[in-house]
C-alpha cells in the first residue's frame, strides 16, 4: 500500500501517514488494522448461516459459509472479519458488539489487530485479562 492511509484506519494514523511493515497496528504487512469507533455500532448477525465475501475468504461459495450457531464457525467469522475488513461497513455487517466482547479473549488474531482494538476499546483488554 502506497500513499496516504485511508481515514477508516486506526485513528492514531493520520492522512498522509504511510504504514510501516514494522508498525505494531497492522493486520498484515502494509495493512493497518481497522477499528470501529464504538462497539455499539456493530449489529451484525448472531444466528443463522452467513456467507463471507470472496475478498475475505478465497474459497468457493460453499466453503465461505459459516453457521453462527456452531462455536467454531462463529469464532472463525470474527477472526476473519477482524483480520480482513478494509471498510467500516464490513465490520458493521458481519460483527456484533456483544458477541465480539464475549469471544474476544478466545480469538486468534494478529498482534497488531489485537493491540489496535484494545487500545481503542480498553474494555476488551480487561476481558482478555480476566479470562
Amino acid at each position: 500500500m502506497r500513499g496516504a492511509v485511508p481515514s477508516a484506519y486506526y485513528p492514531c494514523m493520520t492522512a498522509g501517514t504511510t504504514p510501516s511493515p514494522h508498525s505494531p497496528l497492522v493486520s498484515r504487512p502494509g495493512r493497518l488494522a481497522l477499528v470501529i469507533g464504538d462497539l455499539c455500532e456493530l449489529h451484525g448477525p448472531v444466528t443463522g448461516v452467513v456467507e463471507l465475501p470472496h475478498r475475505m475468504v478465497w474459497l468457493p461459495a460453499p466453503d465461505r459459509r459459516f453457521d453462527l450457531g456452531d462455536p467454531y464457525d462463529l469464532t472463525r467469522v470474527y477472526e476473519i472479519v477482524l483480520r480482513e475488513a478494509v471498510r467500516f461497513d464490513e465490520l458493521r455487517t458481519w460483527l456484533d458488539g456483544a458477541t465480539l466482547a464475549l469471544l474476544w479473549p478466545h480469538l486468534l488474531l494478529p498482534r497488531g489487530v489485537r493491540l489496535a482494538w484494545e487500545q481503542r476499546h480498553p474494555r476488551l483488554a480487561v476481558l482478555r485479562a480476566a479470562a
